[in-house]
């Protein structure tokens, strides 16, 4: 039993100091309050449909008609229930206790992988604290980015699992590696994933050199095949979620476009232009050492001593100059806007060059290599040959965009070096002298660096920004000078401010090597300059002003005076244009009404190229036609929009604080046409969408000719078709026709998971008018029903949950083991 004490001491210690941490950063938490996150409050809008049927029935909806005129659930707020890996991960998150929760789980699970590479646990406990603060994981924290956070908080125990199996430690290796694998895939967040498989190519070709070289092969191979077991478990308790996923992900636009225009800009998934929009600039790389080196975020907040400031005092006034530079355009990079830089830590940073002098190089290679390779690949279109040919054929890479994500990689690359290089330095296995020259090296490279860039910083860059621009258009030459002196300066302090981290961590290893300082008091010392550091600089990005009340936090939106105008009518379904804000980058409207517009990273490929060639058009149309003020012109070109009419479009708020522009040209839920356009690809068919009258006319793309065999239209002026049950999986028609017609359905076509059926019987539907549904329909009176049943759902939750109880046994029956072997130790 004291073996079993001692660990259990040994584990709530950290816990407990892991708690604090998280307590103390989050502490406007303790008295009720929330993150003000805006992917979240987005989230609010987007799943706002699904939650009411969760609530309402107690299923899952599967499908939400609330944005973009339609899209899979499971893209949003699908639960999947069959992995009951999600009872480990409740665990961990300490029950949902959000935003603590977030902190916790970056640092003991960063703890537990720097156990696995066998660090002193002292050590470890301040390795957490670099990796769990560092800028990036805290910001994407106020963002919103929750399927982020988790899953970097769960990247470190997959790389420490798989480095035990190659270590000998099959049985917790494979378990670590694939319980957190399958945990990072249940928070499906799989660019993240992605590239925690570059780290782990990059760690296992290392592994394998070494293997061959140390005749270990054989060890290698049976720790692969461990590895190989715990990924197969891995997918299969997620399997529901990456079916659903992997198939939607062909039909949203990170999937091919059918158009064949500007073929030099597409790739197999997300165009060019769009997947590299955030390149890291390659000098903006400085941000590990330097925070402020390009200006920190794009709504910075300046000091009352900034130029900026006394310019705009002269101009506004001190009161409004106070307010003023709460918020301004200090970002000077090559990104269009930023919340903040990705500052790893001038200590850790200094370290991890330590590293590079002093750890085994079995470490370090692979660790310098995976850093300098998520370098490269964050600087996306500053180095457009690589970039270009990655995006080509690196299997995936072209699914995600953001590419200055990939500093993820070092983020934990970085931190991981670093305190190999303190527990070696611990370790004192390297002679004084090596120890010595290694740090006269790295605090030359990195100090001498800040040092350098505090005192002629202010003359090597020109400090000028995108936003820039827009101010010296309106002659604002003045103010423009004052930022770039401002952005000047914020360099120069925190390039002085990281030589001074250097400078005390430097002298903390020296008097350790000179044994001056005994090993606990230096792991204390550098855990605290490593708090201190980071801590500091997250306050400027996360502090109690991004604190609301639970209450809002809750209940984000408040219905506008156009929103309940709108929602006094109780028809079954129609939708929504709200032109008052961001109309595609928004999901609030989401909330309360069914949207063409709404805020999501994939959408469906051909809506958002319809939205690029029809329905913005069209709404410039609808904004030109208000600002005459002649509401028959107006009226006029609700008449045309066509597009805008098939996604039965009734109502526009243009103006929340006053009525909506009610629009009865709307086609409705369903209705017949008197004609077929028959096209041979994608690219006459959104060209024909913008030539016709949906009303009359549907156009269909001759891979559905089939289904359109020996039809002849026919007018039926006495034909009906109406939408008589509505729920965002199933939709039930009646239609009366005394000939055979083609039905066009204001419903966006997926055909992996919606069928039809007329009187019970299946029916063939098919793609009309580049996203709408449509089916021949006989004469007479008959029962038309959709619904929504996706195969790859359902049968992937049953796998799941017979791979994630597999798990679960697994990890029951290895701690029951090494419990009954530390028993038998004491025996």
């Amino acid at each position: 039993m004291q073996n079993i004490k001692s660990s259990l001491i040994s584990l709530i210690i950290p816990v407990s100091i892991f708690l604090a941490i998280s307590i103390a950063y989050m502490s406007p938490a303790l008295s009720g309050k929330n993150i003000n996150q805006h992917d979240i409050t987005q989230h609010k809008g987007q799943s706002k449909e699904l939650v009411d049927y969760r609530e309402k029935t107690g299923g899952e909806a599967i499908w939400t008609n609330s944005m973009f005129g339609g899209m899979p659930g499971y893209m949003i707020s699908t639960k999947f229930d069959g992995n009951k890996l999600a009872f480990v991960h409740r665990i961990l998150v300490l029950g949902g206790w959000r935003p603590i929760s977030f902190i916790f789980l970056y640092l003991i699970v960063f703890y537990i992988s720097l156990l696995a590479f066998k660090i002193n646990r002292w050590l470890a406990i301040a390795g957490a604290i670099a990796y769990a603060f560092a800028s990036y994981q805290i910001i994407i924290i106020v963002a919103g980015h929750n399927s982020k956070v988790y899953a970097l908080a769960y990247l470190p125990a997959i790389i420490g699992g798989i480095h035990l199996a190659f270590h000998g430690k099959y049985l917790w290796g494979g378990l670590l590696a694939g319980i957190a694998l399958g945990l990072q895939i249940f928070v499906i967040h799989l660019q993240i994933t992605y590239y925690t498989l570059i780290i782990v190519l990059i760690y296992g070709l290392f592994e394998l050199i070494y293997a061959v070289r140390e005749q270990r092969l054989k060890q290698f191979g049976t720790a692969m095949g461990v590895l190989l077991l715990a990924v197969m478990l891995a997918v299969g308790s997620n399997l529901s979620n990456l079916l659903t996923t992997v198939e939607y992900g062909r039909y949203s636009i990170r999937g091919k476009s059918d158009l064949s225009t500007e073929a030099e800009n597409r790739t197999s998934g997300l165009d060019k232009d769009y997947a590299t929009d955030w390149s890291y600039g390659i000098s903006e790389t400085f941000t590990l050492l330097i925070p402020n080196f390009m200006g920190g975020a794009s709504a910075g907040e300046l000091p009352q001593d900034s130029e900026t400031y006394k310019f705009l005092s002269q101009v506004q006034g001190k009161a409004a100059a106070k307010k003023s530079i709460q918020r301004m355009p200090t970002y000077w990079g090559d990104v269009q806007f930023t919340a903040g830089p990705v500052y790893v830590g001038a200590i850790i940073c200094f370290l991890f060059v330590l590293g590079l002098f002093i750890v085994d190089k079995k470490y370090r290679w692979w660790l310098l290599v995976a850093t300098i390779v998520s370098f490269f690949l964050a600087w996306g279109r500053n180095v457009p040959n690589l970039t270009n040919f990655l995006l080509d054929h690196l299997p995936g890479y072209n699914k995600f965009r953001a590419v200055s994500m990939t500093l993820v990689i070092a983020g934990f690359t970085m931190p991981l070096l670093a305190m190999l290089a303190v527990d070696k330095l611990l370790k004192k296995d390297i002679e004084k002298q090596e120890l010595l020259k290694g740090l006269k090296w790295s605090f030359g490279i990195t100090g001498g660096l800040t040092l350098f860039l505090f005192l002629f910083g202010k003359s090597m860059f020109s400090f000028e920004a995108l936003s820039d621009e827009q101010y010296l258009a309106q002659g604002y030459t003045e103010f423009v000078d004052a930022l770039q002196a401002d952005r000047a300066s914020l360099l120069r302090r925190d390039a002085f401010r990281s030589f001074i981290f250097i400078s005390l961590a430097a002298g903390v290893v020296y008097a350790f090597i000179i044994d001056k300082l005994k090993a606990l008091q230096a792991i204390a010392a550098i855990g605290v300059l490593i708090l201190v550091d980071l801590w500091s600089v997250d306050k400027r990005y996360l502090n109690k002003d991004d604190f609301v009340s639970q209450k809002k936090y809750d209940n984000p939106f408040t219905p506008s005076i156009a929103d309940n105008a709108i929602l006094q009518d109780k028809d079954l379904s129609y939708r929504v244009l709200n032109m008052s804000l961001s109309t595609f980058n928004d999901a609030s409207t989401s909330y309360f009404h069914k949207s063409i517009g709404g805020y999501h990273g994939a959408k469906m490929r051909r809506y958002q190229e319809i939205i690029e060639a029809n329905l913005q058009p069209e709404m410039n149309d609808i904004i030109d036609a208000l600002r005459t003020g002649d509401m028959l012109g107006v009226n006029q070109v609700l008449e045309n929009n066509h597009v805008m009419n098939m996604l039965n479009t009734r109502y526009i708020i243009y103006n929340p604080s006053a009525a909506p522009l009610g629009n009865r040209a709307a086609n409705g839920n369903a209705w017949f046409v008197s004609d077929v356009k028959m096209v041979d690809n994608a690219d006459e068919e959104i060209a024909a969408l913008g030539q016709i009258n949906t009303k009359t006319t549907a156009v269909v793309d001759k891979r559905f000719e089939k289904q359109l065999t020996g039809f002849v239209p026919a007018t039926d002026s006495l034909a009906t078709l109406e939408l008589t049950e509505y729920e965002p999986n199933y939709l039930k028609y009646k239609a009366k026709t005394g000939t055979d017609q083609v039905a066009v359905f204001s419903e966006i076509y997926y055909s992996k998971g919606w069928t039809a059926t007329i009187d019970g019987e299946p029916a063939e539907h098919f793609r009309a008018n580049y996203v709408l549904r449509a089916m021949v329909v006989p004469a007479g009176e008959h029962t038309i029903e959709f619904s929504f049943k996706p195969q790859s759902y359902f049968m992937g939750e049953k796998i799941a949950l017979a791979s994630s109880l597999v798990f679960l046994l697994l990890l029951l029956g290895g701690i029951v083991f090494e419990v009954r072997k530390g028993l038998r130790k004491e025996d």
